[in-house]
């Protein structure tokens, strides 16, 4: 248990620039007066000066960027009325600016909406008369920059360029935001406007270097939250072991969602309004349910006032239930990360956070969304059976004593700048005086961009060739092949698309897959057609793939001696291959079986973090299963990198052996699951000291007495988890951190 102490607020005046009609329409909102944190930055904002806002949930970032945003609609001296550009991760965060700007009926303030969901007819009037859009990266990179000719008018007067939940841009799909965002300031640029950008995120580790990442421009940071708080109690809570065994006779815990529903049922019969945080939308769904039934056996009454919300509703249906949320029309809420962004939800009681959401910037955003109106708050994370989760509720220093993470992204990655350049060049022909703007690998790039034929040369710069569009949607989000087609086998109907290196981990035959609360098992997947076959059914499973990777070291880039130990920081290239998937029932995490997989490899070049141990160290150790030893640190190791990186488990992976030949000795890689690295192992080896004295600490911490899930085995692990030696990995850490610095 934790306590957070309440915490008083700090005002400021209004700033002298702001028109008294916006001052007055924020009063009649119930915004009387500014804290001090949104004074700050607009005063940055109205100065030029790009400004990032990072500051806790319910903090009020918002009104930190509207005050200069409708004070340039509103500006009497300049020629025309400026332009504001907002963007949002979600169509959820911007429905509800849209209804908030709405609601301050400004009669010079036109905003308006404009993505997937926006008809045709609509999208000329935006273009036309709106002077505060509201969009999202997606949309920017398919549509506005490549149509800059019909937003000219808009682009010419365009003042501010808001990006919101800026801390959720990380990793390849950050660096291609980044790149995004330097293609809409080079269009702008060629209207004549330069605009200031002001990014809004939850508390990060240095916010100003990394909005200089994202955006390419020196910005300032604006991170002392000025406003009060109500007094919060945080709970670490760990389910029980249960007589169930896994692989190789491990015992299992039961499930973090088994363990939220029954806390979400407690907490909603006491009449505590509570959200849940649920990673998928599965385990939403079925969080929700599990506490309706428990309900029904107490208190029927109550069962119809828990509900589930997660992306894939109807935008009229999630709309319905926030508003029910703040009427209180529902008590429980078992939602996915939809809700962890800026939407308006107040007067929460509780939050439960089902597994940890990756980071601590979004642990403390999720369970800021209780105690917003100033009330006492409850927070309850409960851990999965895992090696960070383990690792953090044995641990609680990680959590509550530590800054949250720096967000991590690259945008000189080739992998993501050389699809925009060739986006930047469809939109205007690329100069030599544009590789200061997207990065100092631009140079070494173009020519190769020429030599395939994409790009052509001429005196006057390099010009895109073909007519299609440079990059499509899978590319920005870091993707990777050709889509393959989701198909309802039968009725023929197209249930989505993934990417071919997605498809053998999330389609395979055999393979459980979801789409809007509806489950199918995919009858065959057809990679030379680009197709996998789906069947309507209802498994009382989950399915998670298996491979086995292969890596050669093809460039050392860093390196550190930790006495007669090393570690390494470069690029390699995997050779990955699913070769099977397992069955488990969703609530207990109880193994089915197995099946195997017949899946062509694929080639991946990426970037590592891997350590060796020296001859004489390997000897000192005395006899035991190396290969165990590693592998068993290894699959810890990757457990617990997201504490240091922004990533996820599934964004990284790992190979360990006894001797590998490329160094000749005991070597662990941590790898990146992109092309061309995102920026994670980097991170793993400027942490490497802490990242591995916790993976030692988790495991010892863990109280099974050969190894579990929640220390060394691995749900994807390719060699079924075999061979792992619990006690080996123990004494080879200590080996290799003997030195550490």
């Amino acid at each position: 248990m934790e306590r957070v102490p309440a915490r008083p607020g700090r005002h400021a005046d209004w700033p002298a620039w702001v028109p008294e009609i916006v001052v007055g329409r924020l009063a009649a909102a119930g915004v009387e007066t500014p804290w001090e944190h949104q004074v700050a930055a607009a005063e940055h904002a109205r100065a030029g000066r790009s400004v990032i806002l990072a500051t806790g949930t319910a903090s009020g970032k918002s009104l930190g960027y509207l005050l200069p945003a409708l004070a340039a609609i509103h500006d009497e001296s300049a020629r025309a009325e400026g332009t504001v550009l907002y963007l949002s991760p979600t169509k959820a965060l911007a429905a509800d600016q849209l209804r908030a700007l709405r609601a301050l009926r400004l009669t010079r303030l036109r905003a308006a909406t404009y993505d997937g969901d926006t008809p045709r007819d609509e999208r000329t009037w935006v273009r036309q008369h709106a002077n505060y859009v509201l969009t999202n990266p997606d949309m920017l990179h398919r549509s506005l920059l490549p149509g800059h000719a019909r937003w000219g008018g808009f682009l010419r007067r365009l003042r501010y360029v808001v990006v919101d939940e800026a801390h959720g841009y990380r990793g390849v799909f950050g660096s291609h935001v980044a790149q995004i965002l330097r293609r809409l300031r080079r269009v702008c640029a060629r209207y004549g406007a330069e605009p200031t950008f002001v990014l809004a995120s939850a508390t990060t580790a240095e916010p100003a270097a990394a909005a200089t990442r994202l955006t390419g421009l020196p910005v300032v940071a604006v991170a002392d939250d000025a406003s009060p708080r109500g007094e919060a109690t945080f709970a670490l809570w760990e389910p029980p072991l249960t007589e169930l065994r896994g692989e190789r006779g491990a015992p299992i815990r039961r499930t973090a969602t088994a363990e939220a529903a029954a806390l979400l049922a407690d907490l909603v019969a006491a009449d505590v309004q509570t959200l849940a945080f649920v990673r998928s939308r599965r385990g939403a769904e079925s969080v929700a349910l599990s506490a309706k039934r428990a309900l029904e056996e107490v208190a029927p009454e109550l069962a119809a006032r828990v509900a589930a919300y997660r992306a894939g509703y109807l935008a009229e249906d999630r709309r319905a239930l926030e508003a029910d949320l703040r009427s209180r029309a529902i008590t429980g809420l078992a939602s996915t990360n939809a809700l962890e962004l800026g939407v308006d939800v107040s007067g929460l009681d509780a939050v439960v956070v089902c597994g940890w959401p990756g980071t601590r910037a979004s642990l403390w955003q999720q369970a800021g969304r209780a105690g917003r109106a100033g009330q006492p708050a409850l927070a309850v994370l409960v851990a999965r059976d895992d090696p960070l989760d383990t690792f953090l509720v044995h641990h609680p220093e990680a959590i509550f004593g530590t800054p949250v993470e720096a967000t991590v992204l690259d945008p000189d990655n080739p992998y993501v700048l050389g699809p925009h350049l060739c986006a930047a060049a469809a939109e205007l022909p690329l100069t030599e005086a544009d590789a200061e703007l997207f990065g100092p690998a631009t140079t070494a790039l173009l020519p190769d961009l020429v030599r395939r034929g994409l790009l052509r040369h001429r005196p006057t710069g390099w010009f895109w060739t073909r007519r299609e569009r440079a990059t499509d949607l899978a590319d920005i989000r870091g993707a990777g092949g050709a889509p393959v087609q989701v198909v309802e086998a039968g009725t023929g109907r197209l249930l989505g698309t993934v990417d071919e290196a997605s498809a053998h981990t999330t389609v395979h035959e055999g393979a459980v897959y979801l789409h809007q609360g509806e489950s199918f098992v995919v009858r065959a997947l057809d990679l030379d057609d680009s197709v996998a076959l789906v069947d309507h059914t209802e498994p009382d499973y989950t399915t998670t793939a298996r491979d086995v990777t292969d890596i050669r070291i093809v460039e050392r880039l860093r390196t550190t001696g930790w006495g007669a130990a090393t570690l390494c920081f470069g690029t390699v290239e995997v050779t990955r291959q699913v070769v099977a998937y397992q069955m488990r029932r969703p609530q207990t995490g109880e193994m089915l079986g197995e099946k195997p997989l017949d899946l062509p490899p694929r080639t991946l070049r990426t970037r590592a973090v891997w350590w060796t141990l020296s001859p004489e160290q390997v000897e000192s150790l005395g006899d035991m299963d190396l290969a165990g030893a590693a592998h068993a640190a290894e699959h810890a190791s990757i457990g617990l990198l997201p504490l240091f990186a922004t990533c996820d488990r599934w964004d990284i992976g790992g190979v360990s052996t006894a001797v590998h030949p490329d160094t000749g000795l005991l070597t662990v890689f941590v790898y990146d699951g992109h092309e061309g690295g995102a920026g994670f192992a980097e991170r793993g080896y400027d942490d490497a000291a802490a990242w591995l004295h916790a993976t030692r600490d988790a495991i010892a911490a863990c109280e099974c007495l050969t190894g579990c899930p929640s220390c060394i085995q691995s749900p994807k692990c390719g060699n079924a988890n075999e061979p792992l030696d619990k006690l080996g990995a123990l004494d080879l850490l200590a080996e290799l951190l003997r030195r550490a610095t």
